[in-house]
């Protein structure tokens, strides 16, 4: 039986035992090696898995005098993100910068305040510019004796993290859960009807958050539709630009209703902070040199909404490859489960249309978008050359 931190670390029972076994050895059981913990550890898996949530997890357990309650205020301060010595690095941006990353190397050479552990939790660690990973491995090389470092990332590929850095974490792999744990842990803590949880764990590729989001939110399961009818619709050249305005234009529009509300409160409360509105002797003097301040601010922002643009073309985007797959599965006869079992009769549709072979090109082109926009290529230009290829073949 797992500690209750863990419960919502779901489908993953073998990477949950070694965080028991380290968090065992950091209390110094006699029957556990010390070897089981270590300074440094990099969790990887594919989206959805849950790297964060397990290394979160883990923190509290390190923290909790209990191994893991779940009820202290060690581990509720842990879990929300505001634990005295837990300095979680969550990018809003498309990268880590190096600035960012040497004010976490400094705090993390403190001594804890009110836990056992002075902890850095970097969620998308392959987010780490090079200035940034430099400034990082200095301090996992030589770490402070209470501090750990808990890092999450796709992979160990040296595009994600470089070698210098994996080579000195221990690397705890996790898997993809199944569709079954999604849907019980669905029905379980949030509530939702089974035949729903079983529906959207089915079709979300085993991506928690996502299936959780599919459960809930209608205007997530239209935007899947809606993107999931595309091969469909592509049946001349002007449906491919239009296509392929709107998948660019449903990214932005996204990114605009997640930004606006946040970006207008916090250029308020910065202002405010700044003296805005101050009529005292001393406002006027108080708000002169502020402009770079809010400058900065702005920047930020502009970088977190093109982040949120980006993800949500990408979500896009894997949606379009799980239906491409499915049909290389039926063309081949593979007995398999789809990917998107609700659409059993579009896929069957498209295998027939254009064979293995077809979707394979489709599935590439679909491939090589995702990797042309994340190289910065200009994500309509991406886009409609994609489209092509699915109009084309």
């Amino acid at each position: 039986m797992s500690s209750p931190v863990f419960d919502d670390v779901i489908g993953q029972p073998d990477a949950v035992e070694v965080l028991e076994l380290a968090v065992a050895a950091s209390h110094g059981d006699a029957d556990v090696p010390t070897s089981a913990m270590t300074h440094a550890w990099l969790f990887t898996g594919p989206p959805g898995s849950g790297r964060s949530v397990a290394a979160r997890a883990f923190a509290a357990a390190l923290e909790c005098p209990d191994r893991g309650c779940g009820h202290c205020s060690h581990c509720r301060t842990v879990l929300h993100g505001t634990h005295a010595d837990l300095k979680a690095v969550v990018p809003e941006g498309l990268t880590i910068s190096v600035k960012e990353m040497r004010a976490v190397v400094q705090q993390a050479a403190r001594r804890p305040a009110t836990g056992r552990w002075q902890i850095v939790l970097i969620e998308d660690a392959d987010r780490l510019t090079e200035g940034a990973s430099n400034a990082l491995l200095k301090a996992v090389e030589e770490p402070p004796p209470h501090t750990v470092f808990l890092l999450c990332a796709p992979s160990t590929h040296p595009d994600d993290v470089s070698v210098t850095i994996r080579s000195r974490c221990r690397v705890l792999a996790l898997r993809t859960p199944a569709a079954e744990a999604i849907a019980d842990v669905l029905v379980r803590r949030d509530g939702i009807d089974s035949e729903q949880a079983d529906w959207a764990a089915a079709v979300s590729g085993g991506h928690v958050g996502r299936a959780r989001r599919l459960a809930r939110d209608e205007q997530a399961r239209d935007e899947r539709a809606r993107i999931l009818a595309l091969p469909g619709s592509l049946r001349s050249m002007s449906a491919v630009f239009a296509e392929a305005e709107e998948l660019i234009g449903l990214a932005k529009g996204t990114a605009k209703t997640v930004s606006e509300k946040r970006d207008a409160a916090e250029l308020e409360e910065l202002k405010t902070a700044l003296g805005a509105g101050g009529t005292g002797k001393g406002a006027v003097g108080a708000a002169r040199g502020t402009a770079g301040v809010v400058k900065e601010l702005e920047r930020r922002q502009k970088s977190r909404a093109t982040r949120t643009e980006r993800d949500v073309l990408d979500r896009a985007l894997i949606d379009l490859s799980g239906f491409y797959r499915d049909v290389i599965a039926v063309a081949f006869g593979a007995e398999v489960p789809l990917t998107n079992p609700d659409l059993a009769d579009e896929v069957a549709v498209a295998a027939s249309r254009f064979g293995a072979v077809g979707a394979l090109r489709r599935l590439d082109a679909v491939l090589a978008c995702r990797e042309a926009i994340e190289l910065n290529v200009k994500p309509l230009i991406a886009v409609e050359a994609m489209m092509m290829t699915l109009y084309r073949g």
